[in-house]
């Protein structure tokens, strides 16, 4: 999967905001307004870049027959990443 520089940014706030919100401290109320939209574009880059990751895995058996899941093949081929 293709590195995200977003998702390496996002990643150390966001564990910084949970370390505060654990101590004893806790978080401020823009702190956890902060903390919620970073979990919120964390979620989505992930989900996209797992989406895409799928989008180009094909499956093949022991016998190198393509059994790729029909749900795959169709994402595949709007992408025009599939000939068939």
């Amino acid at each position: 999967m293709a590195e995200d520089e977003k998702l390496k940014q996002l990643i150390p706030r966001i564990n910084e905001l949970a370390k505060k919100a654990k101590s004893d401290a806790g978080l401020t109320d823009a702190e956890k307004a902060e903390q919620e939209k970073l979990r919120k574009e964390y979620l989505k880059r992930f989900k996209s870049n797992f989406r895409t990751q799928l989008e180009m895995t094909q499956l093949y058996d022991k016998d190198g027959n393509e059994v790729t899941p029909e749900p795959v093949k169709e994402a595949q081929r709007k992408k025009n990443l599939r000939d068939d």
